[in-house]
């Protein structure tokens, strides 16, 4: 890795900020990056180094911006026009065929800021998560009041209120007001509904309602405090790196919430596929657009667009 690389991962992981490290690992030629070139991509879409032409950068950029909205381990990409007995099982594939030909493979490296589990509350539970957590790699804060002013919530936030009823719901009314990843609460159903009560009384909305997680933890037949803290830590991993949208939510304000989210992720990723080479283009961020008879069309590449102006008639006609 460069010397400028090496200082801009350091900045980014010192500032806890998310970012890809993408690495060509091997190429056939004709390509104009070789194995060894290094870019990274950060949450904004900046990149920084490099790895390719248009065509293998815009694939990189649209694959770094999924894994760093949905998470997930690094993972190995190939990239352009290849024999199918090249392929193997474990690499994600991306045909292209555009006119310079040559394909490479590159390993997409994520790095996220650390997970905090922010725990709010004085129980065995809560003294349990403490001391297991950290063994999962988040970084535990625990509070015993309701103040949480001098506490910092993010998109890596996760938050478990127990309380045993003291301040549940002042608590939980300041956490599902801001951009924690995760918000539960130990408690029961009946208590549980008395806190959603609370919390429509104050103006929450029931989206942000519909965010908190009760009862929290997978069912393992958990008894003791240490077994409750392990199911809770069990469900912490599962969202961790499958996400939230892959779990089921117990009321309708938390699936139309999340049908939403969905839909607007659809929406920035909508994407098109270039008739010359065949490969998607994310419409948002393309650059390069033409318009034949009140039909867009859209390109990876300069190239692809002169190609289809100059004899659209060949890329439209479907193949044999």
């Amino acid at each position: 890795m460069s010397n400028a690389l090496i200082d801009l991962a350091y900045q980014l992981a010192h500032t806890e900020e998310s970012f890809v490290l993408a690495t060509v690992v091997w190429c056939e030629k004709p390509t104009s990056a070789k194995p060894g070139a290094q870019a990274i991509i950060q949450a904004n879409g900046k990149i920084t180094g490099w790895i390719g032409g248009s065509c293998t950068q815009s694939v990189v950029l649209r694959e770094a911006a999924r894994l760093l909205h949905d998470g997930g381990e690094a993972y190995l990409m190939r990239i352009g026009a290849f024999d199918r007995g090249m392929t193997r099982s474990d690499i994600r594939v991306f045909p292209m065929a555009c006119a310079s030909g040559g394909a490479v493979d590159v390993y997409m490296e994520p790095h996220l800021p650390q997970p905090k589990l922010l725990l709010i509350g004085d129980s065995p539970v809560i003294a349990a998560l403490s001391r297991l957590a950290t063994v999962l790699d988040f970084a535990v804060t625990q509070l015993h009041n309701d103040d949480l002013s001098q506490v910092q919530i993010s998109t890596q936030t996760y938050v478990l209120v127990a309380t045993h009823g003291h301040y549940d719901e002042e608590a939980l009314a300041q956490v599902l007001r801001s951009p924690a990843h995760y918000v539960g609460m130990v408690g029961s159903r009946k208590r549980a509904e008395a806190c959603r009560a609370y919390l429509r009384s104050v103006g929450l909305t029931e989206d942000q309602i519909g965010r908190l997680r009760t009862p929290v933890g997978l069912d393992l037949g958990a008894i003791t405090p240490e077994e409750i803290a392990a199911s809770i830590l069990a469900e912490l991993v599962l969202v961790r790196r499958r996400g939230l949208a892959r779990e089921e939510k117990s009321t309708s304000a938390a699936m139309q919430e999340e049908a939403r989210i969905e839909e607007s992720v659809i929406a920035v990723r909508e994407t098109a596929v270039d008739p010359v080479c065949g490969m998607d283009v994310e419409i948002a961020s393309a650059r390069h657009h033409s318009k034949l008879a009140d039909q867009d069309y859209y390109f990876c590449c300069p190239a692809c667009k002169r190609l289809f102006e100059g004899n659209s008639q060949a890329y439209l006609v479907p193949q044999q």
